[in-house]
């Protein structure tokens, strides 16, 4: 995304949900090693879910380290047609939500954007009234709203959802939501959010309990209380929200993306290189760093923001399971499956959070991997090299996983599908050709791009 003001006037067009980058390909050629150091960008999941929380205040938020994203340029389209103000120079965004007063999200905006839906608490909470699309997203599973329903209504909120849209407004004829204690059946972390959001302009006191610890979860905590809202616990289970009557306006950094300095740790392991990160939150990474020393990778701390990973020429097998934090993160799911895919013996990972997200399997096998699928279960026996081949990312981590297997086979990987790769990662390929890769993203449709593929080295 380009780094210019986001204006709150629109012209999209029906094809808006098909950009331009479906159309590209990247071109790798595997077998380089990488060296040197990267710098981690903005965590999207923060950022998105923060803009959101933009809404909560009437003045002015400036947010820093800000990725460029497609996500967060569609976050940006959505509030501005929303009436909120955004302009962004580099990786700052200033948002000015003091027009704010739309309360029916356009469902062609939303139906792009899973993180959309964030915005209903904030919403209701602001406006006491929202009409806001089942959102949209990466077709990874079943990620229901119900959570959410349910605690805005124990928060004194009438939600219906009719034609695809949750509609939502607070009962009686009071002006604010009502302080409750909710407790969430599972530790959804964007029911935890939107709930946190709302319950910060509520009347009273509202528990959440079985809340999701996420990291993210925390950063939106800090950065509600950066504007006066009164949070504590997050980043536990249970989270305490004493309702305030207004918030003001701030001047937040957005924490370092963990899913991208996971990928990178990965990317230096399957290349058999040594690469730098920075920065870092090193709590943030440890069910990744304790994978990868089981697989026999060494991930040494060099300062408190900047991690090295040390790799070596033989990997064993490992299980991995997926869960909520502190847990393996199923965000890392794809990418270590790489990984796994070139490592001595059989590995077994068990995917518990999403039922639809082992569909980069067949794209990994494709390139020569031998994984086999059974329900939420892939058994990955390792094998001595990956091939390059034609292959289309099926989802956002599953495109960087065949990132990563590109690098490490032999020959040439082409990966279509590459707009979900821009969804979640701030220019990968410049940082990865920073490092030593050797890659390029070919424009034009498929057909073009075909003809210009080479087997030469490319970059």
């Amino acid at each position: 995304m380009e780094d210019r003001a986001i204006t709150s006037t629109l012209s999209l067009s029906s094809q808006s949900a098909l950009p331009e980058e479906d159309k590209s390909m990247l071109q790798i050629l595997g077998g380089h090693s990488l060296s040197g150091e990267v710098s981690i960008s903005g965590a999207k999941n923060s950022a998105l879910v923060i803009m959101a929380g933009a809404l909560l205040c009437s003045g002015d938020c400036r947010l820093r380290n800000v990725p460029s994203l497609i996500d967060v340029r569609r976050m940006g389209e959505i509030l501005s047609a929303l009436g909120v103000k955004l302009e962004r120079q580099g990786n700052v965004l200033d948002i000015n939500a003091s027009q704010f007063e739309v309360t029916k999200a356009p469902y062609e905006l939303v139906s792009q954007l899973r993180a959309s839906f964030f915005i209903v608490g904030p919403m209701l909470a602001r406006l006491g009234v929202a009409r806001v699309p089942l959102p949209g997203g990466c077709a990874i599973g079943a990620r229901p709203v119900d959570l959410h329903v349910r605690g805005l209504q124990a928060m004194g909120a009438d939600v219906q959802i009719e034609h695809g849209t949750v509609h939502a407004h607070i009962k009686g004829g009071k002006k604010r939501l009502q302080g409750a204690r909710i407790y969430l059946d599972c530790p959804s972390v964007g029911a935890t959010e939107t709930l946190m959001m709302a319950a910060t302009l509520a009347e009273g006191e509202t528990i959440l309990e079985n809340a999701a610890q996420e990291p993210e979860v925390t950063d939106l905590a800090n950065f509600c209380r950066s504007m006066g809202a009164n949070i504590q616990g997050a980043g536990t289970n249970t989270i305490v929200i004493s309702g305030v009557p207004q918030l003001h306006s701030t001047d937040y950094p957005i924490i370092p993306d963990r899913i991208e300095a996971g990928t990178f740790l990965v990317a230096g392991a399957i290349t058999r290189s040594e690469i730098s990160l920075f920065p870092i939150v090193p709590d943030h990474l440890t069910a990744v760093v304790a994978k990868l020393k089981e697989i026999g990778v060494k991930v040494v701390l060099e300062a408190p923001d900047r991690m090295r990973v040390i790799p070596t020429q033989q990997h064993r097998a490992t299980d991995i399971e997926t869960m909520p934090f502190p847990g393996f993160p199923t965000d890392m799911q794809a990418q270590f499956m790489a990984l796994l895919t070139l490592s001595d013996g059989n590995s077994i990972i068990t995917e518990t959070v999403f039922e639809n997200r082992l569909r980069h399997v067949a794209e990994l096998n494709r390139m020569g991997a031998d994984i086999r699928v059974k329900g939420n279960i892939a058994i990955v026996r390792g094998v001595p090299l990956l091939s390059g081949a034609p292959v289309v990312a099926t989802d956002l981590r599953a495109s960087a996983a065949l990132v990563l297997a590109g690098l490490a086979a032999n020959g040439t990987t082409t990966i279509q599908g590459l707009h979900h790769l821009d969804r979640g990662y701030d220019n990968l390929e410049g940082k990865l050709k920073g490092l030593g890769a050797k890659l390029e993203r070919i424009k034009g449709d498929s057909t073009e791009a075909i003809a210009l593929l080479s087997p030469a080295p490319v970059g």
